[in-house]
C-alpha cells in the first residue's frame, strides 16, 4: 500500500498525526539511549571539558545535518518550503529568546526534548517541568505573553525570507554536506578520546535521523494532500503547545505536531523499559522545586520567541542553515555555559 492509498483510508489529519508519532518514536528511543541533551554538553564546554555528552550532541547535529542537506541536494525534499526559509525570520527574537532559554534549560538541568524523554521514565520533575514549558509556551504564542513576544520579535527583522547562511556566503552546492562531515568527524574524535561506547553513538545518530524522517515525511504529505501541510521536523516549543490545547479543546484537529509528543513518549518508556531504567522521581526540596518551575517557564517562553528550541532551531533549523536558526542556537550556548558559571558554580562550591 502506497502512501496516497494510506492517506485516502486514514485521512490528512491521521496521517499527519501518524508520521509525527513515528518520527516521535524515532527521538524518544534514541534519545534515552543516548542521554542526548544539549545543556549537558553546554556545562561539559562551560567546565573546560570535551566529553561525552558533547560527542553525542556533536554527533547528532551532523547526522540531522547530512542527512537534511543531502536530501535537500538531491531534490527528494526543497528546503526552501519550510518555514525556516520561506518566511522571514527575528533576529532579536533569535538573540534574546536564545538567552533566556538557555538561562531556562540550565535551571531546569534539561532542554524540554530531555524533560519529555525523564518524564516518559518516571521523573515527575520533568512531567511537571514540561507542563509549564507547554502552558508558557501556549501564552507566548497566542495568550497574556504575546504582545512581549512579539515586541521583541519585531526588534530586528530580516528584509525577505530568512537568510540561508550558505547562499549569502555564495558557497558551492555541497557545502553544506561537508560541514556536516566535518561536524561528524570532531564528534568521533571526541568520542574516541571519551571511550563512548558504539551503541551510544549509534544511537546519539538516530535522534538525528529523526530529524530527517521528519523533513521527509512533512515534506512528502505537502506534496499529496490537497490542505496546506507546514513543512518542518522536529521541536518542542509549538507541539507542545499544540498537544495541550488539543487534549483542552474539543475544536481542535489532528497534525504532525499533535502526534509527535505522544510519540516521542511512548519511545522514550520502551526505551527505558528495556533497559530497566523506569523509576519515579521528585524533588528534594522546594527550592529546588521552585529552580525546576521558573527554569520550564523561562524555556516557555524563549523557544517561542526564538522561533524553536535546541532541537528545533538548534538541529531542525540548523539543518537548514537557516540564519536565524544558527543565531538562536549560538545565543541557547552562551547563555547556558555563563549561566552554569554563574549559577552552578557558585551553588557547587
Amino acid at each position: 500500500m502506497d502512501v496516497t492509498s494510506v492517506l485516502e483510508t486514514v485521512g490528512e489529519p491521521g496521517i499527519a498525526a501518524l508520521a509525527g508519532v513515528v518520527t516521535g518514536i524515532i527521538f524518544g528511543l534514541s534519545a534515552e539511549q543516548s542521554r542526548f541533551c544539549l545543556r549537558a554538553a553546554a556545562v561539559e564546554v562551560a567546565r573546560a571539558t570535551l566529553g561525552p555528552r558533547m560527542a553525542v550532541w556533536l554527533l547528532t547535529f551532523s547526522t540531522g545535518l547530512l542527512w537534511t542537506q543531502v536530501m535537500n541536494v538531491t531534490g527528494v525534499i526543497d528546503l526552501g518550503t519550510s518555514r525556516w526559509l520561506a518566511s522571514p525570520g527575528t533576529i532579536s527574537g533569535a538573540v534574546v529568546g536564545g538567552v533566556i532559554f538557555g538561562v531556562g534549560m540550565i535551571l531546569a538541568r534539561g532542554c524540554p526534548g530531555r524533560l519529555l524523554v525523564l518524564g516518559a521514565t518516571g521523573n515527575l520533575r520533568a512531567i511537571l517541568s514540561g507542563l509549564v514549558f507547554a502552558v508558557v509556551a501556549q501564552m507566548s504564542l497566542e495568550g497574556a505573553l504575546s504582545p512581549l513576544r512579539e515586541w521583541i520579535s519585531g526588534g530586528w527583522i530580516t528584509h525577505g525570507p530568512n537568510p540561508n547562511i550558505l547562499w549569502a556566503l555564495h558557497l558551492p552546492t555541497g557545502s553544506g554536506i561537508a560541514i556536516g562531515i566535518g561536524f561528524a568527524a570532531l564528534a568521533l574524535s571526541i568520542a574516541f578520546q571519551n571511550r563512548v561506547s558504539w551503541v551510544t553513538l549509534l544511537f546519539g545518530c538516530g535522534v538525528g535521523f529523526s530529524v530527517a524522517v521528519g523533513w521527509y515525511l512533512t515534506y512528502t504529505l505537502s506534496q499529496i494532500s490537497f490542505d496546506p501541510v507546514p513543512v518542518g521536523s522536529l521541536t518542542f516549543s509549538g507541539p507542545s503547545a499544540d498537544t495541550l490545547m488539543y487534549l483542552l479543546s474539543a475544536n481542535s484537529v489532528l497534525e504532525f505536531d499533535v502526534g509527535l509528543i505522544p510519540g516521542v513518549a511512548v519511545g522514550a518508556f520502551v526505551s527505558a523499559l528495556m533497559a530497566g531504567r523506569l523509576i519515579w522521581q521528585g524533588w528534594d526540596s522546594a527550592r529546588s522545586m521552585q529552580r525546576y518551575l521558573a527554569g520550564a517557564a523561562m524555556m516557555g517562553f524563549g523557544a517561542m520567541t526564538a522561533g524553536g528550541c535546541t532541537i528545533g532551531a538548534g538541529v531542525t533549523g540548523g539543518s537548514t542553515f537557516a540564519l536565524t536558526a544558527w543565531v538562536a542556537l549560538v545565543s541557547m550556548w552562551l547563555a547556558g555555559m555563563a549561566a552554569d558559571r554563574l549559577i552552578d558554580r557558585k551553588l557547587r562550591r
